[in-house]
């Protein structure tokens, strides 16, 4: 398997499965770098934009893959992927001898490293490679990818990296990427619960919010949470970048891993509660930023009507 075609949009063609708050904006990176899109997702309406933009519907998984050289998806739970990839009529049923498949979701490494195993049976590359930034690096192509598979498939992909994101690293082998991915999610875990406890610590102290954060964001406290979701937070915006129910599912994950590992992660454990507790209140399709609304709750302070 060392044969890898030029990855260009004269010679190759794409397929993209999943149009979701980033998916949709991704593909239409691609699209607009030149490359020819076949599209499928569970509900065309999310995918209209694409099929504006000229990209051809197919009507299942494997026959996007039936029409593509290499295939993206990025989809919601690793049951979707499983059966995106391994079902009957998936991606892998479809795949010809040479085809590349990468799956872009926040998934389970295990789960990584069996398409893998499978693809490479059919003389496929599999390549895992979630991502972060959110909706706001979706649709301004700042995306930061986390890569697992073969390095030079990985290397060949790059046109395709670049079109979506500004950082894009080989991590290591099928299912690395995904790992990194969870070492990402516990990072931003802490960083939420550290900017909804300071807005609710600054309102209680009669402090005025935009003038805190603007003291407070360029030092050593600053990241990107605090600059992009707690302006959100503070406008009563709790639209989804990320959804609550996706985040709370890929915790569980880590939570999971951390777990066959033998490894104690208690500050992500009450994390995760603390969002569980979130989606039983009504908030699992709002953004992840809405943890505030939780917390906010246990101190009774009605935070919309502030």
């Amino acid at each position: 398997m060392t044969d890898i075609p030029p990855i260009s949009p004269e010679k190759i063609r794409l397929g993209w499965i999943g149009a979701g708050v980033m998916g949709a904006s991704m593909c239409g990176h691609l699209q607009r770098a030149g490359f020819a899109v076949t599209v499928y997702t569970r509900t065309k309406a999310k995918a209209e934009k694409l099929l504006e933009g000229g990209a051809a519907w197919a009507g299942s998984p494997r026959a996007v893959a039936e029409a593509a050289d290499v295939v993206f998806t990025i989809v919601g739970y690793p049951r979707d992927v499983r059966e995106v990839y391994l079902g009957e009529n998936g991606v892998l049923a479809g795949c010809k001898p040479g085809a590349i498949v990468v799956d872009m979701t926040t998934s389970q490494p295990a789960l990584a490293v069996e398409i893998a195993e499978a693809a490479a049976k059919r003389g496929v590359h599999a390549v895992d490679a979630p991502v972060s930034g959110g909706d706001v690096g979706a649709r301004e192509a700042r995306l930061s990818i986390m890569i697992g598979g073969e390095q030079a498939v990985v290397e060949a992909l790059a046109p395709c990296w670049q079109a979506m994101g500004k950082t894009f690293i080989h991590q290591g082998p099928p299912g690395a990427g995904q790992h990194t991915k969870l070492v990402n999610q516990i990072l931003v875990a802490a960083g939420m619960i550290g900017v909804c406890e300071s807005l609710l610590y600054a309102y209680k102290a009669g402090l005025n919010l935009e003038t805190v954060l603007l003291s407070v964001a360029p030092g050593a406290a600053g990241s990107w949470t605090l600059s992009n979701l707690a302006p959100r937070i503070i406008a009563n915006n709790f639209a989804p970048g990320f959804f609550v129910e996706h985040f709370i599912k890929d915790m569980g994950i880590v939570l999971d891993e951390a777990q066959r590992m033998e490894l104690a992660l208690p500050g992500l454990a009450l994390v995760h509660q603390l969002y569980v507790a979130l989606s039983a209140q009504g908030h699992a399709r709002d953004g992840t930023q809405a943890l505030l609304l939780a917390l906010a709750g246990m101190s009774n302070i009605d935070w919309r009507n502030r």
